[in-house]
């Protein structure tokens, strides 16, 4: 099976779970691979890259993602969010619609965060989660994200739900965090819900649990996946040309101003995605020749 398989996480489970569970359904050594991890607490839009598809996972997992939240005001946790222990706590005073639009400006664009402890961050070779358990912080950081979209409305007493469009590396426990500080109070993310990537949507995914190899809803073509890219239709000559790794093909792609580009059979599927550097094409990814996409 090959394709890019869109399953919606459910609570609990870590993204390598979701692989594992996945892998023990596919015949045995088939290649399962995911894309932009999600926190065990957190639910909805994991992409499963199947077969070929973990060759193209480098074109994907750069894209923008949506969330849904709920932000719990009033206390801060270790992890920021509702699986760790809370480590201060602060009054909430009365929020209303105006401050929430101005605190939605103040993180529309180009923000700045530090990566949180309990994160998968690496500080020489070790994630940072582990130095977290033993009670070990560093120093982090700083990094740019960008905030494309944030709404914000009251979900109860001391409870707000987000809801955001964001750039690849964005920490969404950060910004609650970051939120409730704006707001003069303590907070971390009591839900989180991932409802785009890129262009896929939780609409297509399915259920962990309903997944059926038979009958595989949610599986996403190849060629689909990476509709994003400018496409160069190629003949079936080209297509053995690039097979073979010869750089002649490449030449089509002289008009193209994007950094990478689709390479498409005869018969409308993917044959290999050439990427760009210096102004030279190169072969990124070749697609093996003989697979259903």
């Amino acid at each position: 099976m090959n394709g890019i398989l869109l399953i919606d996480k459910p609570d609990g489970l870590t993204s390598a779970d979701v692989v594992r569970r996945i892998k023990r359904l596919l015949p045995r050594g088939a290649k399962v691979g995911h894309l932009g991890t999600l926190d065990p607490f957190a639910t909805g839009l994991l992409p499963l890259c199947l077969g070929e598809g973990t060759k193209i996972a480098q074109f994907l997992n750069t894209a923008d993602k949506r969330y849904r939240g709920l932000i719990q005001l009033g206390s801060a946790t270790d992890t920021g969010d509702r699986t760790g222990t809370v480590v201060r706590e602060a009054p909430v005073g009365p929020i209303d619609s105006t401050a929430l639009a101005e605190v939605c400006q103040r993180f529309t664009g180009e923000i700045r965060q530090r990566p949180p402890m309990y994160s998968a961050v690496k500080k020489n070779g070790v994630p940072l989660y582990r130095l977290a358990r033993q009670g070990i912080e560093i120093e982090r950081e700083e990094r740019p994200v960008r905030i494309t979209q944030i709404t914000l409305e009251s979900a109860g007493p001391a409870q707000l739900r987000l809801d955001v469009a964001c750039s690849k590396g964005t920490y969404v426990r950060v910004l609650a965090e970051d939120i409730g500080a704006a707001l003069g109070t303590a907070a971390h993310l009591g839900e989180l819900r991932r409802t785009a990537f890129g262009d896929f949507t939780i609409d297509q995914a399915v259920p962990l649990e309903a997944f059926d190899p038979a009958q595989p809803r949610g599986l996403v073509a190849l060629r689909a996946a990476v509709a994003h890219l400018p496409a160069v239709s190629l003949d079936a000559h080209s297509v053995q040309a690039v097979r073979q790794g010869k750089s002649g093909v490449l030449a089509r792609l002289a008009g193209v101003s994007a950094p990478a580009a689709a390479l498409v059979d005869p018969d409308g599927h993917l044959a290999a995605v050439a990427v760009r550097e210096h102004d030279r094409w190169r072969y990124g990814r070749v697609l093996a020749p003989d697979f259903t996409q």
